[in-house]
């Protein structure tokens, strides 16, 4: 019986041209009916056999219903309160980028072209520590589009002292992932390629074949040079910086361009305990901050064609004294690396 007047409402409803809801409020209405009369008939009364059921079963049965309505309805009320993704702007930009980047696009060095330089740049960081940690930073929100991350050491406590891309939360996690972690916080526009690896013979000429820009934040002279060599044989500028104790420098090695490689200024790497490592000879905190800061700011200005480069150039701080001073440097002819006949670009500047 139940069911006949069930059928007969729906279809009045639809003759009518009813809306759904009110079709579903003619039901409504019927459920309510029913579950009235199994309160108020007494047990045996012959219409409640016509009716069927027990009052137990129509309650379940609308408790389901209004579940499975409760539930429609809440993802209409989410998807009415979802905010769209911000739809590409004219140059690839979303207007959230827009707005985020709008300081560079305010200097007449930079501007739109070069933010758009900067979101199609790829550039691979070799170092996740003391130097590699304020890069990183800021070319990821610089809006550096690709960013290639190598290292194959863990985050351990002595780091944080200066490795401010790390925290002690992470201590013992991959460093390439630690930073992994940091840059997606900072800025989730970018992509990021993970390299945990050691650089060696073997695989740095792949490395640097898949980048445009490579930096060097290394911590030794065997991977320079082998940075340095890559770079040569792929026509590829380095950005290499270092540090110790109170000093640091940086310069921008591009033969292929007239410039001086690493190993025409440090033909070969100095004997044994002139040139401790950081772990014997102590860096001061802030110091690789200073010099990461500056190789990011080159990295911009490489990057966009902005002011002039530090090709040919190269940059000492010296912390302590609270001094910067900056040496030409020229190519070497006879660069065992570079020189004439190597394959390392133009003629030497002389």
């Amino acid at each position: 019986m139940v069911l006949l007047l069930a059928i007969a409402l729906v279809a009045f409803g639809l003759v009518l041209r009813f809306s759904a809801r009110r079709i579903g409020g003619l039901l409504a209405g019927l459920w309510l009916a029913v579950v009235l009369a199994h309160l108020v008939l007494a047990p045996g009364n012959p219409l409640l056999a016509r009716i069927g059921g027990s009052l137990a079963g129509w309650l379940v049965l609308g408790g389901a219903v209004a579940l499975v309505l409760g539930y429609r309805a809440a993802l209409l009320w989410l998807k009415a309160r979802a905010r769209p993704a911000p739809a590409p702007a004219a140059g690839g930009f979303s207007a959230t980028e827009l707005e985020r980047y709008a300081r560079h696009i305010v200097l007449r060095e930079i501007g739109g072209p070069g933010q758009a330089r900067l979101k199609a740049a790829r550039v691979l960081v070799v170092g996740a520590g003391g130097l590699g940690s304020p890069v990183l930073l800021y070319l990821a929100a610089a809006g550096v589009g690709m960013i290639g991350v190598a290292d194959d050491d863990r985050v351990s406590n002595s780091n944080l002292q200066r490795q401010v891309i790390h925290t002690d939360a992470r201590i013992g996690m991959e460093k390439v992932r630690s930073a992994e972690i940091a840059l997606k916080a900072l800025n989730p526009f970018i992509e990021l390629r993970l390299h945990p690896l050691r650089v060696s013979a073997g695989n740095v000429a792949g490395l640097v074949a898949e980048y445009d820009l490579i930096l060097d934040g290394s911590d030794n002279f065997a991977t320079r040079y082998l940075l340095n060599t890559a770079c040569i044989a792929a026509r590829k500028p380095l950005l290499s910086g270092a540090i110790t104790q109170w000093e640091g420098q940086l310069s921008l090695y591009d033969p292929a361009r007239g410039a001086p490689c690493y190993a025409c200024v440090f033909p070969e790497a100095p004997a044994a305990g002139l040139a401790p490592a950081c772990a014997e000879a102590g860096v001061m905190g802030a110091l690789p901050g200073v010099v990461g800061a500056m190789m990011a700011t080159e990295a911009i200005k490489e990057i966009t064609g902005a002011g002039q480069s530090l090709r040919g150039r190269l940059v000492l701080h010296d912390a302590l004294w609270g001094e910067s001073r900056v040496i030409a440097v020229a190519r070497n002819p006879d660069c065992p690396q570079c020189g004439a006949g190597r394959g390392g670009g133009d003629a030497a500047d002389t």
